[in-house]
């Protein structure tokens, strides 16, 4: 792969992350506020997409760290970091 597409897929994997973040935080502002609640389902599905986006989510405004299913999300995260490792030293030739 070229270091174009690299730097596109990066971009999406962060906006990913961002919008992740996002659904955290506002999910946890309905929670405040009495208003209609995003699934759980819904949050784990979107912290395997972007983990790193729902720990920082979860953690900025401390909202479902304390339930066991969402502490995976924090095993999803190191899974995801070692894919991208793995990724990169393939693409740079040293695996």
């Amino acid at each position: 792969m070229t270091l174009r597409i690299w730097a596109i897929l990066a971009a999406a994997y962060l906006a990913v992350n961002v919008v992740v973040s996002a659904v955290y935080v506002l999910d946890k502002r309905r929670a405040v506020k009495g208003g209609r609640r995003i699934s759980e389902s819904t949050l784990l599905a979107l912290a395997a997409a972007g983990p790193f986006g729902a720990t920082a989510g979860m953690l900025s405004v401390r909202h479902k760290t304390r339930k066991t299913r969402f502490k995976l999300v924090y095993v999803m995260a190191v899974l995801h970091l070692a894919a991208i490792v793995l990724l990169l030293a393939a693409w740079a030739g040293i695996l």
